[in-house]
């Protein structure tokens, strides 16, 4: 072998090891980009956006391909949970679902059964009822005969409530001037029979309808003369 053929074999021989090298640098690469994103899972994200304490449905989510290592503890791996669900904060377009953006839909007790009312946003207790909490539920009547006095009522202390749907337009009542725009949030509760009946005729025959939010854990205890009143009871203090 001559010396030119030395050359050739030598310049080969530093060529596949060249090769084995980047070989060699690729493969490491890879391997740290497998080690620093891992295997992929799936994952849900929000197609539109979600009033709070509203139902959800699987099909308000779109799924997704992401690392598993990027995705948080609380990530919903299985769209199906949100099944008797409501979202607890407003949830945005986009959002990655995460069990903590919902809850349990409040359980009817024995004996109760689900009523929905629309409650003025004006006279409601804007953005602050949550399904659990309890109210009072007021009534103002008019006076059954000309001169009687006007009279307001509470018709159903502790209610629970149940489901707080989203603000909607309402169709002006008699009397309102045309540039009013009201509207109003759809509301459930859970009630006794006779509640129900009670809300009811309330809503159908009142002049208002009103929410009165009670503390946390604390049910109202009314006296004897709390459930109605009229202006000609101050009056004659």
């Amino acid at each position: 072998m001559n010396s030119r053929q030395r050359r050739g074999v030598i310049l080969l021989l530093l060529s596949v090891v060249c090769a084995l090298g980047a070989f060699a640098g690729v493969i490491s690469v890879i391997n740290d980009v497998n080690s620093k994103v891992g295997p992929e899972v799936r994952a849900y994200r929000l197609k539109a956006d979600v009033a709070p304490y509203t139902a959800l449905r699987p099909n308000q989510f779109e799924k997704i391909s992401m690392p598993e290592r990027w995705l948080s503890k609380s990530a919903v791996t299985d769209v199906s949970t949100v099944h008797g669900k409501i979202a607890v904060t407003q949830l945005k377009k986009g959002s990655l679902l995460q069990s903590d953006m919902f809850v349990e839909r409040p359980e009817l007790e024995s004996g109760e059964q689900e009523i929905a009312i629309m409650i003025d946003s004006a006279t409601g207790v804007a953005g602050k009822i949550t399904p659990g909490d309890l109210v009072n539920i007021f009534a103002t009547f008019a006076g059954k005969t000309e001169g009687a006095p006007d009279q307001s009522r509470i018709i159903v202390s502790n209610a629970r409530v149940i489901d707080v749907g989203r603000l909607t337009p309402i169709d002006a009542r008699d009397g309102d001037r045309r540039d009013v725009r009201r509207e109003a949030v759809p509301i459930t509760f859970a009630l006794t029979a006779a509640d129900a009946q009670r809300v009811a005729h309330a809503e159908s025959f009142a002049e208002t309808v009103r929410l009165a939010l009670l503390a946390k854990g604390s049910p109202a205890t009314l006296r004897p003369g709390d459930r109605t009143y009229t202006l000609d009871e101050d009056k004659n203090r």
